[in-house]
């Protein structure tokens, strides 16, 4: 029986299928307009990160830590998806490698 608050995915593999229960809390999801990816022999972490403009600190929101395997899935899952909606809204605009980090008006003397 499915809580009123949660949402449900599936997802099926193979002749497989997982039912995925998603908490409200989890749904509402974190707004995230930087990413960090560090890596070891045996993990990738990814860090997402809310820069706000104005403010010279910034919070991770998020901490995802996977295998090697799961982050070549994810990178070829996720390269996926954008070509998919690049084919439905045209090319996006990746912009320069470095993001536009608006700290605020500086001061002078």
């Amino acid at each position: 029986m499915k809580a009123k608050d949660q949402e449900d995915r599936s997802l099926e593999i193979g002749n497989n299928r997982i039912n995925i229960e998603v908490p409200e809390e989890i749904a509402d999801g974190e707004y995230a307009n930087l990413a960090m990816i560090a890596h070891s022999k045996s993990d990738f972490v990814f860090d997402f990160i809310r820069i706000l403009p104005g403010l010279p600190k910034a919070k991770v929101k998020s901490r995802v830590i996977m295998t090697p395997e799961h982050a070549k899935r994810l990178a070829h899952a996720l390269a996926e998806n954008v070509s998919r909606y690049e084919n439905q809204h045209g090319t996006i605009d990746s912009g320069s490698v470095t993001p536009d980090i608006n700290l605020g008006p500086t001061a002078e003397a």
